[in-house]
């Protein structure tokens, strides 16, 4: 219960922000929700007097569909088959008095009976609002597919019935374009008109959110022991959907022993397994969408969440260090930072976000997805201390380290920094971009005790990247070095070295990168800018890394007619050449396969030759 009590005390330190309308980056818009209330994609807008008379309809553009309703716990959780009104907002076939006249199919009951009912209900209540009455008072006359289809929002065929689909020539009206079946799925929402002044939107009004509130309050009486804040409560059995999206049907939490059985055998009643008060799960649920869309990460409808329980942004795990800090002091042609330099930068960094929260704040980490489309499930959570919560990510984004040249800024050019690659780009480095979703958040989630808890990356994920980096001729230039830039980042979360050339570093396998480097900048320079084809050094890349001693001599006798070209401008490439190959044992000079040392040996080698001032090289980027 846990991840309950910080959402709902999220919501409580959020209470400002409810109703607020934000968007995201694609302009989605997005709110923190009142209780009682709920999301929806409206298609028809029906503006109504104060008298109550109709006024106007028009077709809802996509773009401003989203539509924030109040609701009650049988329509925020109801079938097809079961009527259950909304309040207020709602579709056809329950708002329409003249739904049924109209061609309108019902399998039982008439809906809008029961919806007028309700609506008259809340209407006549002491907590009523005027716009409210206005509605109520037209829509008791029963005639709004009438007046729609007056209006030209509507269409009806011959038998004056509406229409299933357009087949007639001319434009097609904007009604069949807006909703995804026939004219009888529409969802509906009402607003108010005062003269030829729009009053505030009813479904923006804090007016209306109040009134619904405080009447459904008193329609609450099962009272219970709430499990999450310990006090007696009216309950639910009922919580919410629509999580991660207004589509999404999936709940995390539900009983249904009617069918599935799950809890029969433990309990007599899904009570008897937790028991929550109707005011948390609204309140945690409300929460947690709001928190998905302002701060969560989503992949292939899973969850990746960071948050504070005071609301607040918290830099995610999954992040590189460039979505840390957008503006990373990095010198150019400096690698020579050591670990507990970079733990500073990143440190410094992470104070942005700690001067936010308030010293006793926790930070939570959760995991949603779902196997069905009716159930979800938290795969992982943490909740802990805030300090304990950035340790964790400073000892990540400076151990887990390596210079990066793969993001470019708003003006396309490339930005280079030293930190942690994103674990979303650590999937695609290993597995490929073609890698499906499922995988990719599967490595994602794999990740989290790599950053948290501090244990070691899993070795199939650092093989992986590391066969990939080793087949440069497989990729794109541009892809290859970003593969190479993050899996020796991988590889050096437990080295433990920098960027910086080590030339008293006399491991075999770092030696063997070195010279393989050395062959790629000396064919490279011979070849000059204008040939753009792979080296040998980097076409042989793949069976050096498995056969080093064999392939080295095929490497070397391809180089001879290149050192030729140069003459004397090869002899400081040759001096490095024969400087490593006498530094490598004769008993370690064999074809025994290279680790993944090899290529931080490659890289630095050939950072250090396109950096040394004077030499005329440049260091490739990706284009």
């Amino acid at each position: 219960m846990s991840w309950l009590l910080n959402l709902y005390e999220t919501y409580e330190s959020n209470l400002d922000r409810v109703g607020e309308t934000e968007k995201k980056h694609n302009e989605q818009e997005y709110t923190l929700l009142p209780i009682s209330h709920t999301t929806q994609n409206a298609h028809i807008e029906v503006e109504i007097t104060e008298d109550g008379e109709y006024h106007s309809g028009s077709v809802v553009d996509k773009s401003d569909a989203n539509t924030l309703i109040p609701c009650t716990e049988d329509s925020a959780s109801r079938s097809g088959s079961k009527i259950a009104p909304y309040p207020l907002h709602d579709k056809l076939s329950y708002v329409a008095g003249d739904f049924v006249a109209f061609g309108g199919e019902i399998k039982k009951e008439e809906p809008f009976s029961y919806y007028i009912k309700q609506l008259e209900e809340w209407a006549n209540s002491p907590y009523t609002v005027p716009k409210l009455k206005s509605i109520y008072r037209y829509l008791s006359k029963g005639r709004l597919i009438e007046d729609l289809v007056n209006d030209g929002v509507l269409f009806v065929d011959e038998h004056n019935k509406l229409l299933e689909k357009w087949d007639k020539t001319g434009t097609k009206p904007q009604i069949f374009s807006a909703v995804a079946g026939d004219q009888t799925s529409a969802f509906v929402r009402f607003n108010v008109r005062s003269a030829d002044v729009i009053l505030q939107k009813v479904w923006k009004d804090p007016e209306m959110y109040d009134s619904f509130i405080r009447y459904y309050n008193e329609q609450l009486a099962d009272e219970d022991l709430c499990y999450v804040t310990g006090k007696i409560l009216p309950a639910t059995d009922k919580h919410a959907n629509k999580i991660r999206n207004p589509a999404d049907k999936a709940k995390l939490i539900s009983a249904n022993d009617s069918s599935g059985f799950t809890f029969r055998g433990r309990f007599q009643e899904s009570r008897d397994a937790a028991r929550i008060s109707y005011e948390v799960s609204q309140k945690a649920h409300n929460a947690l969408k709001w928190l998905i869309h302002h701060q969560g990460k989503v992949i292939d409808q899973r969850v990746f969440l960071v948050w504070s329980n005071e609301g607040k942004e918290v830099p995610g795990v999954t992040d590189d260090f460039l979505s840390i800090d957008p503006t990373p002091v990095v010198a150019p042609r400096r690698a020579s930072f050591t670990n507990e330099e970079i733990a500073k930068e990143v440190s410094k960094a992470l104070d942005g976000y700690r001067n936010q929260l308030s010293p006793s704040s926790r930070v939570n980490i959760m995991v949603l997805d779902s196997a069905t489309t009716g159930r979800m499930a938290v795969l992982y959570y943490r909740n802990m201390d805030q300090e304990h919560y950035f340790s964790k990510l400073i000892q990540w984004h400076s151990t887990c380290v390596w210079l990066h040249r793969y993001q470019k800024d708003e003006n396309g050019n490339i930005v280079q920094f030293y930190g942690a690659p994103a674990t979303k780009d650590i999937a695609f480095a290993a597995y490929g971009p073609n890698a499906s979703d499922k995988i990719v958040k599967g490595l994602m989630e794999r990740m989290l005790p790599c950053i948290i808890d501090g244990r070691d990356i899993p070795r199939d994920i650092t093989e992986s990247a590391q066969r990939r980096a080793s087949n440069p001729v497989s990729m794109e230039k541009w892809e290859w070095e970003k593969t190479m830039s993050i899996t020796c980042a991988l590889i050096n979360k437990k080295e433990g070295i920098s960027v910086a050339l080590d030339e008293s570093n006399t491991e075999r396998d770092y030696l063997f990168g070195r010279l393989l480097a050395v062959a790629d900048v000396l064919e490279r320079r011979a070849l000059g800018k204008e040939e753009l084809r792979a080296t040998n050094a980097i076409r042989y890349m793949n069976a050096f890394s498995r056969h080093p001693e064999r392939t080295w001599k095929t490497i070397q006798s391809c180089l001879q007619p290149y050192q030729l070209r140069l003459g004397k401008k090869a002899s400081d490439l040759n001096k490095i050449i024969d400087d490593i190959g006498s530094r490598i044992p004769v008993d370690q000079f064999n074809n025994k396969p290279l680790s993944g040392l090899y290529l931080l040996g490659f890289y630095s080698q050939r950072h250090a030759i396109y950096n040394n001032k004077g030499n005329g090289d440049t260091e490739d980027t990706p284009n």
